[in-house]
């Protein structure tokens, strides 16, 4: 298995880039997805959260109200600690099986780990490369105003709730730049995924 760590502040393609190499053959773990799934209903991630910050922020079906939390945690940075430390090792345990689990149906498969918050975290060490999606801040609160319809304000908050630009960048093996077009994204993309098949095999003939 060939494992990559791809990720990049909100708006700045990751998830672009993340399909495209899941179209050339990647398999790709979604670590928001799987962020989603460790906190469904009977969960004991979700438990931990309604006993720290109270049944508002769950649904009257008992699912998570996101909107509630996050309006919680993107102005409160002690509070949004708090729930990095719920939710983070469920999602790392998580994340590892489905790791493990496309190893074992192909040794030589290519997994794309999608993730936002490596930065300010996760092991670096544990991937094959790490690669960042990078766009200056100010392409991405234009594209959380005019896609996502969010204010500009709440757009810098969600922006400066996550690492740096500097942080992110300084972890880097690739860095993909999407301040340009899409076709321009996409072919940085393929030609990620050309360098990536050439290691994958190397690796694998090691």
């Amino acid at each position: 298995m060939y494992l990559i760590g791809l990720t990049g502040g909100i708006a700045s393609g990751k998830s672009v880039v993340a399909r495209r190499l899941a179209e050339h053959g990647a398999i790709v773990v979604d670590a928001d997805q799987v962020a989603r799934d460790v906190v469904e209903p009977g969960t004991p991630a979700l438990v931990a959260i309604a006993a720290q910050f109270g049944n508002e922020v769950i649904h009257n079906d008992g699912t998570l109200d996101r909107a509630a939390l996050g309006s919680i945690i993107f102005s409160d940075p002690a509070q949004r600690k708090v729930l990095n430390e719920i939710t983070h090792p469920a999602v790392l345990e998580a994340s590892h099986a489905l790791f493990a689990a496309a190893e074992a149906a192909d040794p030589r498969a290519v997994v794309v780990y999608d993730v936002p918050l490596l930065a300010e975290g996760t092991r670096v060490d544990e991937f094959d490369l790490v690669v960042v999606v990078h766009a200056s801040a100010e392409t991405r609160i234009a594209r959380m105003v005019e896609l996502r319809g969010l204010s500009r304000e709440d757009a810098e908050r969600r922006i400066g709730s996550q690492a740096s630009d500097a942080e992110r960048l300084a972890i880097a093996d690739v860095i993909i730049g999407s301040d340009g077009t899409l076709d321009e994204t996409l072919a940085q993309a393929d030609d990620l995924w050309l360098r990536v098949v050439e290691s994958a095999l190397s690796k694998h003939r090691r």
